[in-house]
């Protein structure tokens, strides 16, 4: 994260050995509240999802090591692209959802260290994803998105299609793209407490071509928090959040989320999911199976190697 509020990176997606390099000094004004409950977030929506169903898998223990509270380590979560829509964290906060209609969602986020289990605090979080229609805030003119044709849209003529090409691998790969737009929603950073937990408030994703549902990540580490942000320190992992098909072929029957004419691509057939499971970011979780309306709670823990730079833009 820096301070350039468009974060661009235009260095290759993915790097051979890992090895240690600066980020550029990261600073970001601060959105709304600054006092840090991330555990207390979602109350409403988690309030209402039950157990009706769950998706995910546990992640394979690294080992026999154990917390101090007897939590198994889990190994390294999946490093992957970080897509060509990433905006360097210009949105401190936890609520991202702004006026973005869709299924109410709450994430839940544990970070750990991989090796020795201790929560990761203090450390910077960012997520990123599009919206109920597959449109990703400041890149609208790029995203493939799908929805109902305008109210004066000539019969026959292809529904919700935005102008413009999308990049190479919808979103999944490819270059940074510069930002088309001033909008942020769907976007948001904040740090994780004392027991490596950061909770956010958005909506539940929707898809785009040749992309399965699926939520950005990154975390930032050995910065420093102060009244404009989070500055300094190196990005330990890039990832992505994933969802089971049962959640969203459920999401699929609602609206917004029906009205799409998108064709969407499976769990299986996405391209960056690596079919492991939790660790390769599949979410666990939580709604009323005949109303996910209601809203979806997702959790994961997210092995990292603090000391490891993966911004997901090297080649």
């Amino acid at each position: 994260m820096t301070g350039n509020q468009n974060g661009i990176d235009m260095a290759p997606e993915s790097r051979g050995p890992k090895h240690k390099k600066d980020m550029t000094r990261r600073k970001v004004v601060v959105a709304g509240v600054g006092a840090v409950a991330a555990v207390a977030a979602g109350g409403a929506v988690v309030a209402t999802a039950s157990a009706g169903t769950t998706g995910g898998t546990k992640a394979t223990p690294a080992g026999s090591t154990t917390a101090s509270a007897g939590e198994e380590c889990y190994r390294l979560t999946s490093e992957t692209t970080e897509g060509p829509y990433y905006i360097d964290a210009d949105k401190i906060r936890q609520d991202i959802t702004e006026d973005k209609e869709g299924i109410p969602f709450t994430l839940r986020i544990k970070v750990i260290d991989s090796e020795s289990c201790a929560p990761l605090r203090n450390a910077a979080v960012d997520i990123w994803h599009c919206d109920a229609l597959g449109l990703y805030s400041g890149y609208e003119s790029f995203s493939e998105g799908g929805g109902t044709a305008p109210t004066d849209a000539p019969s026959g003529t292809p529904s919700g299609a935005p102008s413009g090409e999308p990049p190479s691998g919808g979103g999944g790969g490819g270059g940074h793209e510069e930002p088309t737009s001033d909008t942020r929603y769907l976007r948001g950073t904040w740090k994780t407490d004392k027991k490596g937990f950061v909770t956010f408030r958005t909506v539940f994703p929707g898809w785009y071509r040749g992309r399965c549902v699926h939520v950005h990540t990154k975390v930032h580490v050995n910065g420093e928090w102060t009244e404009a942000g989070y500055e300094g320190g190196t990005t330990c992992h890039t990832g992505q959040f994933f969802f089971d098909e049962e959640a969203v072929l459920a999401s699929a029957e609602v609206e917004p989320y029906s009205t799409s004419t998108t064709e969407r691509t499976t769990l299986d057939e996405d391209t960056i999911y690596d079919g492991s499971g939790t660790q390769g970011g599949l979410l666990k979780l939580k709604y009323r199976k005949n109303d996910i309306a209601q809203g979806v709670t997702g959790t994961i823990t997210v092995g990292v190697d603090p000391d490891a730079t993966n911004t997901g833009t090297d080649g």
